[in-house]
This record gives structure tokens, C-alpha cells and sequence, in this order.
């Protein structure tokens, strides 16, 4: 529907070097599905459902549909554990970081950069449900995405942002997200970022928040019957920050709890040569 959201993807001049990303689109447990008529699966929502901060933000406080995604989408896990789970790429059985290994290997995607998020779900068996963005292209250091992943965690707290929108799904859920439509998640939550050498990945910590942990369960007593987008991006502070761009979105489709991939629990230490960078909390106004 919306196939240039897949920005870096056309214009590699490396036919062989995208192959990577089309596998992890389609290697996980949740398939890639249909937009509108998909179930137990994720979609790619184009930019326009999403209203985020326009160039005239800060002066007249319009809002206006998203564009493109900065990053191409590059796949959904669903993933269950007997313990929570962290630095999901660091893994060595992560399937998209495989894929870019096994790329890699083959002298393509050398440039390439995987954007994930981790929401991290609390219970008698943790869940994670990870959002993987990539690009081929160097992220240009100087823009705001570019400044987030280089900067320090207080940077990434006070800027990181979901917005979201229950597509299909009972009155009583609407009503309760309705209030949490965009939320600075790293003000709101406890979020661990785990930067390497080709990625940078956000663990959201769901039960850190009573009221995240409430809407969360209730969503999820409806989740064959839910359909909600995701948009994830850096919120724009500054008149020369505008307009706002999405990192990415997802459409999470009806999901079947059932659908979780088994991994097993983390070991204690992560391998070693992995960077990883655990965010130090600070209540910040």
C-alpha cells in the first residue's frame, strides 16, 4: 500500500545487500499480513494515520499526518521467556541480527543499522513483543534520529515518544488509551537502551508503570479482538526539529497470545564484546 516507506531499500545500488531485511520480514512467529483484513500478525500502517507536530507546531500548534517512516520495516517477534528479557539482539539466537551477520558475511549491508523496540510484558512468563527498523544507509549524525542514538540516556528519556491508536477493539479499551494516545515513554517508564556496534535497542519495561501494567493487562484479556498502531519517533523540541518524522509504526494485528515464540531464559552476563549500555534513572522534571 505504502511501499515508500521503504526508503533505504530502493535506493541501494547493492541488489544483494536488502535481501537480509525481506527474511526478517517474513522469519518470525507473527506473519507479515494484510493491512486492513490481516489477523494474528503485524502490518506497516502508512505515516498518515499518525498526527504528529508540524512545522507551525511551535507557533500555531498544528499537528499534521505523518509522512514516510524514516526506517524501513524489518520485522515483528513475539517472544516468551521464563525470565525477562533484555538486549534481545545481543542474543545469539536473534533472528535479525543474524540476518545482517549472515549479509555481512557476504561483504553486503556493511553500513546497515537496526533500530529495535523491546516492550518488555510482566507476568507468571514474560513476554516481549520487538519492533525491528532498519536502514542501509548511515544514519546522518547531525539529524535529530542521528543525535538520539548517539546521546546519552537523559537525551533519549526526555524525547523518546509512542504514539498510538486502538484501530478495532471493545469501547472500554478505546476509552482507557484514548487518554495515553502519545506518551514520552522514557518519562513514563523505565527504559534500558542497549547501544552496538549496527544497532540500537530500547527494553521498555512495561511493569514499571502501574497504569501502563493496567491498560496492558486489560488489552491484553481482548487481544484476539484488538488491532492497534504504533508509531515510534524522537519528539521535536525545537523549531528547526520540525516537522516531527516517524522512526516507524506497526499495526499489530488480533494477536494470539499463543503465537509466542519459546526462547530461552538470559544468562546472567551478556556475551562478551556486546555493548551495552544501561540506562541510569534520575527523576527529572
Amino acid at each position: 500500500m505504502h511501499s515508500t516507506n521503504h526508503i533505504s531499500r530502493s535506493s541501494s545500488s547493492d541488489s544483494g545487500s536488502t535481501d537480509w531485511i525481506s527474511d526478517t520480514i517474513h522469519g518470525g512467529s507473527l506473519r507479515h499480513v494484510d493491512l486492513t483484513t490481516g489477523t494474528n500478525g503485524w502490518a506497516s500502517p502508512p505515516g498518515e494515520v499518525f498526527n504528529l507536530r508540524s512545522k507551525s507546531y511551535f507557533t500555531k500548534r498544528h499537528k499534521s499526518p505523518a509522512g514516510d517512516y524514516l526506517l524501513s520495516p524489518a520485522g515483528m517477534d513475539w517472544l516468551k521467556s521464563t525470565a525477562k528479557l533484555d538486549n534481545v539482539l545481543s542474543r545469539a539466537d536473534n533472528r535479525v541480527a543474524n540476518a545482517l551477520r549472515r549479509s555481512q558475511a557476504n561483504n553486503n549491508s556493511m553500513k546497515s543499522f537496526i533500530f529495535a523496540v523491546n516492550l518488555q510484558i510482566p507476568g507468571k512468563e514474560h513476554h516481549s513483543a520487538v519492533f525491528y527498523y532498519a536502514t542501509e544507509e548511515p544514519i546522518p549524525s547531525g539529524s535529530l534520529l542521528g543525535r538520539f542514538i548517539e546521546g546519552d540516556d537523559n537525551f533519549r528519556n526526555q524525547r523518546f515518544k509512542l504514539v498510538n491508536r486502538i484501530v478495532k477493539g471493545p469501547w472500554i479499551l478505546k476509552k482507557a488509551v484514548g487518554n495515553y494516545s502519545a506518551c514520552l515513554l522514557g518519562k513514563a517508564l523505565t527504559c534500558n537502551y542497549h547501544r552496538g556496534p549496527n544497532y540500537l535497542e530500547i527494553d521498555i519495561d512495561i511493569g514499571s508503570s502501574a497504569i501502563a501494567n493496567a491498560i496492558l493487562h486489560l488489552a491484553l484479556g481482548y487481544v484476539t479482538s484488538v488491532t492497534i498502531d504504533m508509531g515510534f519517533l524522537v519528539e521535536a523540541q525545537a523549531e528547526e526539529e520540525l516537522p516531527e518524522k516517524l522512526i516507524g509504526a506497526v499495526r499489530v494485528c488480533q494477536m494470539e497470545m499463543s503465537s509466542a515464540t519459546v526462547v530461552d531464559a538470559p544468562p546472567p552476563q551478556p556475551p562478551r564484546g556486546i555493548a551495552c549500555n544501561k540506562v541510569n534513572h534520575h527523576n527529572k522534571s
